[in-house]
Parts: C-alpha cells; sequence; structure tokens
C-alpha cells in the first residue's frame, strides 16, 4: 500500500487489484461499493488525496475484472447517493453499474499507420444502423466488421463513426453521452469497438472517432450533481452552474474552466487515440464550445473552452503525430484550422459548410436555369489558410440527412429516389465531391442511392446494392481516381486548382487539378449541371496538352439512365483562343455528365 503516490482520475486496474481515485470536492466522505464488497456501502472508505483538493483515493482494493461497482457519496446534507465513475470504461447500461474493465485488450499484430490526409476519402457510418441483422435491436460493431469488406471494395481508406459512448436506452444518434468514457454496451461495449479497430486497421481503413464535448446527457448522466453540490439547481462540479449553462441541449454544458473538467475532457480525448487506436477524432459542433449562443457574440465567448480544444490538439500533435482531428464548426474561420502559433486552435481539418450548402443547393434545385455556376466556384475554390485540406467536403453528413433535410436523392425526387432526375443530379454531386481539392466524405448509403432521411432506427437497405450496383461502380471508380489507384491522377491530392469554365448559360464547370506540374500530373474535370447534351463542348486551355478519358459518369454500365455519350477516348488541344486561353480542348459530355481525363503525352 502507497497513499503518498498520486493516483490518476478513475480505476487504476493492477494485477490482482484496484486502485481509485475519484473527484468529489464538496462531499464529506466517499465509499465504493459494488460485487467485490457484497455492494456495502460503509466497508470500503476512500480517503482524502492530501496533495490534490477535492480527490479521494483507495489502494489495492479486491476488485477484478467484471466487478460492478458504484461510488456511494455523504453529501454536505448527510445524505448518501450512489453514483457511476465518471471515467468507467464500461457500463452496464446508462442508469446501471461501471464495471472494473482492464487495458490489456489483445491488439496482436496491428500497426496500422494513417494514410496521409490528402489520400483520405472518409466513409460516415453509424453502429447502430450500418448493419443490422436482428430485427428490433440495433447493430453492433461485430455486425459492422461484416460490411467492412464493403468499404475495402468501394475503396473507402477511413471511417468516421458516429459517438459510441454509452447513452440512453439502445437506440440514439449517439451525441447525448451519458458516460462520456463507457462505450455503448448494445453495441458490444470496449472490446466490440476495439475489435472493429482491429478488423478496420487489418483491411486499410483508418477509424475516426465522433466525440461530444459541447454538451453531456442531458438524461442518464452520473455526473450531474455528482458530489451533492449545485448552484441554481444545475448541474453540480462538472457544469457551469449560471447562465453559461444553457446549450440547446438543455443546461449540460461542461464547465471548461475548471482544472478538472478540462482534465476530464482532454483525457477522454487522449483515451479514445491511446487505448482505443483511433487514427483521429471529429469534434461535434464545438461553436458551443467557443460561445455560449454558438454564434461569433463576444460577449458570450468562452475562450476557456477555446483552451480545451487547443489543449487538445497540442496533445495530439505531441503524441500522437500524423493523426487527424476534424472540427465541426461551420462559420468558416480561418481560425479553427490555424497552427496554434498563430493563435487558432490547431485541427487538422473543418468541415465545409461553404462547400455543402451550394453543392447541395444546386444539386437540388428542379430549373437547370436557376442553377449557380458561380457559387460552385466558389465552392470549389474554398479554401482555410493556406492547404485545401484543412477542410472536409461533402453532400451528406448525419446532419444534412436529417433534421428537416433528406438525402440528396430524396430532396430530388421525394419518394421516387429511384428515377432519372436522382440518378443522374446524386452521381454528378459524387462526381465533384471526389474531385474537388479537399478531404472527400461520403455518408453511409449513399452508394445505395438510399432514399428518405437518416434515423438511428431506419437500417440501412442493403438489398440495393445490387439493385442500383452501377451506382456503385460509379463510387468505385472515383474514389479509385481520388486516391490515385490508377497512378494517373495524383493531381487530385494536389493543392493546385484552376477554373476553367464557369459558364452560367450552358451550366457547365471546368477545371485542372494538379500537384507539382499540370503538364505531368494533370487533371481535368468537367462537369454539366444541366439536362442537356452538349456536342463539341470547347474547353479553353493555357498550354498545348493532350489528355485521356479515365472517367465518364455517363456510361452505360453506371446506369440505365444514362445516354452513354459517345466522348472521345483522347483529346488534342488547339492551338486557337478560347475564353481568353490560347488553347482549346473539344469535348461531348452528356446530361448531367461528369467526365474526368488525365494528362497523357502526345
Amino acid at each position: 500500500m502507497n497513499e503518498t503516490k498520486t493516483l490518476p482520475v478513475g480505476l487504476t486496474v493492477n494485477d490482482k487489484t484496484c486502485n481509485v481515485c475519484v473527484w468529489a470536492p464538496n462531499a464529506k466522505a466517499v465509499a465504493i461499493a459494488g460485487t467485490f464488497n457484497d455492494w456495502n456501502k460503509t466497508a470500503t472508505v476512500l480517503q482524502n488525496d492530501p496533495n490534490r483538493h477535492g480527490h479521494w483515493v483507495a489502494y489495492d482494493l479486491p476488485m477484478k475484472a467484471g466487478d460492478e461497482y458504484l461510488f456511494a457519496i455523504t453529501t454536505q446534507a448527510d445524505e448518501v447517493i450512489m453514483r457511476a465513475d465518471p471515467r468507467a470504461r464500461r457500463m452496464t447500461n446508462s442508469v446501471g453499474n461501471s464495471v472494473v474493465y482492464p487495458n490489456n485488450y489483445d491488439w496482436q499484430a496491428d500497426d496500422f499507420k494513417m494514410p496521409s490526409w490528402n489520400e483520405l476519402v472518409i466513409y460516415e457510418l453509424h453502429i447502430g444502423t450500418f448493419n443490422v441483422t436482428e430485427a428490433g435491436k440495433p447493430g453492433t460493431f461485430a455486425t459492422a466488421i461484416d460490411r467492412l469488406e464493403y468499404l475495402v471494395d468501394m475503396g473507402i481508406n477511413c471511417i468516421e463513426v458516429m459517438p459510441i459512448s454509452e447513452f440512453a436506452g439502445d437506440f440514439s444518434w449517439g451525441y447525448n453521452p451519458a458516460h462520456p468514457y463507457a462505450v455503448e454496451e448494445a453495441y458490444g461495449g470496449p472490446d466490440g469497438f476495439k475489435d472493429f479497430v482491429k478488423a478496420a486497421h487489418a483491411k486499410g481503413i483508418a477509424v475516426i472517432l465522433d466525440v461530444v464535448y459541447n454538451h453531456f446527457g442531458p438524461s442518464d448522466l452520473a455526473i450531474w450533481q455528482f458530489d451533492g453540490w449545485s448552484e441554481n439547481d444545475k448541474g453540480g462540479i462538472y457544469f457551469y452552474n449560471d447562465w453559461r449553462s444553457d446549450t440547446p441541449w438543455g443546461d449540460t454544458r461542461p464547465d471548461y474552466g475548471r482544472p478538472e473538467v478540462s482534465d476530464y475532457i482532454h483525457d477522454n480525448a487522449m483515451m479514445w487515440l491511446d487505448e482505443f487506436r483511433c487514427d483521429g477524432l471529429r469534434m461535434d459542433m464545438i461553436p458551443y464550445m467557443r460561445h455560449v449562443k454558438g454564434d461569433e457574440n463576444a460577449s458570450e465567448s468562452l475562450p476557456e473552452g477555446v483552451a480545451v480544444l487547443q489543449r487538445i490538439n497540442t496533445s495530439v500533435n505531441e503524441r500522437f503525430p500524423g493523426r487527424l482531428t476534424i472540427a465541426e464548426d461551420l462559420h468558416g474561420n480561418n481560425f479553427i484550422t490555424d497552427d496554434q502559433a498563430d493563435g487558432g486552435c490547431g485541427f487538422g481539418s473543418q468541415w465545409d459548410a461553404d462547400f455543402v450548402h451550394p453543392v447541395r443547393a444546386a444539386l437540388i434545385e428542379q430549373e437547370d436555369t436557376n442553377r449557380s455556376m458561380e457559387s460552385l466556384s466558389s465552392a470549389l475554390l474554398r479554401r482555410y489558410g493556406d492547404d485545401f485540406f484543412k477542410r472536409v467536403v461533402y453532400t451528406e453528413s448525419h446532419d444534412e440527412v436529417a433534421n428537416g433535410n433528406a438525402r440528396i436523392a430524396e430532396e430530388i425526387a421525394a419518394d421516387d429516389v429511384n428515377n432519372y432526375w436522382s440518378v443522374k443530379r446524386a452521381g454528378l454531386g459524387a462526381a465533384m465531391v471526389l474531385t474537388t481539392p479537399g478531404i472527400p466524405m461520403l455518408f453511409q448509403g449513399q452508394a445505395l442511392l438510399e432514399d428518405k432521411w437518416f434515423s438511428d432506427q431506419d437500417p440501412l437497405d442493403w438489398s440495393r446494392k445490387d439493385e442500383f450496383s452501377g451506382v456503385f461502380n460509379q463510387y468505385q471508380d472515383l474514389i479509385r481516381l481520388r486516391r490515385n489507384l490508377t497512378g494517373r491522377t495524383r493531381g487530385l491530392q494536389g493543392q493546385h486548382t484552376q477554373p476553367l469554365v464557369i459558364n452560367e448559360r450552358d451550366k457547365i464547370l471546368a477545371y485542372v487539378r494538379w500537384y507539382d506540374d499540370p503538364q505531368k500530373d494533370g487533371v481535368l474535370v468537367v462537369l454539366n449541371f444541366s439536362n442537356t447534351t452538349y456536342n463539341g463542348y470547347a474547353i479553353g486551355m493555357n498550354q498545348a496538352s493532350h489528355w485521356e478519358l479515365l472517367f465518364n459518369g455517363d456510361w452505360k454500365g453506371y446506369s440505365d439512365f444514362n445516354a452513354n455519350a459517345d466522348v472521345a477516348l483522347k483529346l488534342q488541344s488547339e492551338e486557337i483562343d478560347q475564353d481568353g486561353y490560347p488553347h482549346r480542348v473539344i469535348t461531348d459530355i452528356g446530361p448531367y455528365g461528369s467526365l474526368i481525363f488525365g494528362i497523357c503525352a502526345a
């Protein structure tokens, strides 16, 4: 027994015993009860840590893996309240007991390395609906593993998993974390998630986890008034107890200014990267960590919340270089992804509202004449700082296909997504996402042409994979090009983009992407946002060049709706002025078509 040793907060599992430390600064006394002592609330008493105010500790407790336990906290009012361990890695359920969980998982030969960020294609999925095999129950990590080969076949090399912290009930989007350190038991618990990460890594797929630090709960919260203290009948030690507590999800904003709460959030982020070997984190709606109302009102700013974000990103860079942190901020701020040396938050990338909103608007718009090519060009060229890959580009996410919105195909043709307009324009959107500078992201079901909107109780319909096999093949081919798996499209991973055509009359957007030199690794993309077939369409060029067709979105093999436009397999520029350029190429393109050409020798 060593009572001078500083224990980490939480449960430390030794070979045959456990040490415990819990923060409860307003408690009169703290004990621990569980299966190891027949749930006796007074037999195992914790002592005040002389080195840390408000922390209670006990050493060498006869607790083993699988034992259940709770803290018995005596409040200032002499009431004994039972509380789950705020840092429990496992819970029996959201209103149940904490479970002793040792960090001894066998990772075997897992030595996965995160791909370079400019090589990523992200697939956002929800464990509970991704692959449901038992009626009335959510999907699990195990059932999701069974579908990983589908993602491999598509070419996905990064999964973003919607939140998996223990939440109330068995069905949820996950953005109501009741126990931030515990993994949802209905999904398979902590070992289930580690199995999933290991299986994904074995197939060459990185795993980014969505985490929620802008609020906790609001229900089934063991940390609510944890030690009995609160002010204004609010949340107690883990939360603000004044006007700053208010969020769209109740009075549940953490008190970022308390060092112990900052530690609680920071250590949680590190846990996912360390113990669970996640390759990155996506942080949900950080405007509500930066401002009380989630806007830019300086009088309601939360600098201590910004400090927590900066602290996490500093630790990620120091301890886990190459891992990716992504912010959902959606305010178009360079500050979010600027380096901390320049006063920024230091995120690796951020979801880009300036891409998704104009592109969705163009795809959903029913009248071709109303589509804005200028707004699409702005979306194409949006950049944060000096790096295009500091943004994630997408047309579908869990937010964009719910909350009053629906999937792209559904928005185009409500209740009838299996039609010409949905297939053509959804495919056009995929082509733009996967050829735009930035980190592209797809949402589960896009390649199945899923209908309706996202719901935590509406599983993916996997029968659509066979019904829309051509749509899957279209995504597969686009992703292969985006990742340069053919060796012909390195330009799609580069920082350079030049628009060549922004034609409001014809609704044509054309651009060149390149990595080092457009004459060596250039990629030409032509997108037709109209229901018109163009024969002999001229595109201006800076230099003489030759191009080879690598992708035609109007190919009949992708859909019976396609016109199969007879696009020349090779293009050779002519020294003829076009739109202010000294050279031009001529190509055909089908309605709502997309073409990708790679530079080639004469």
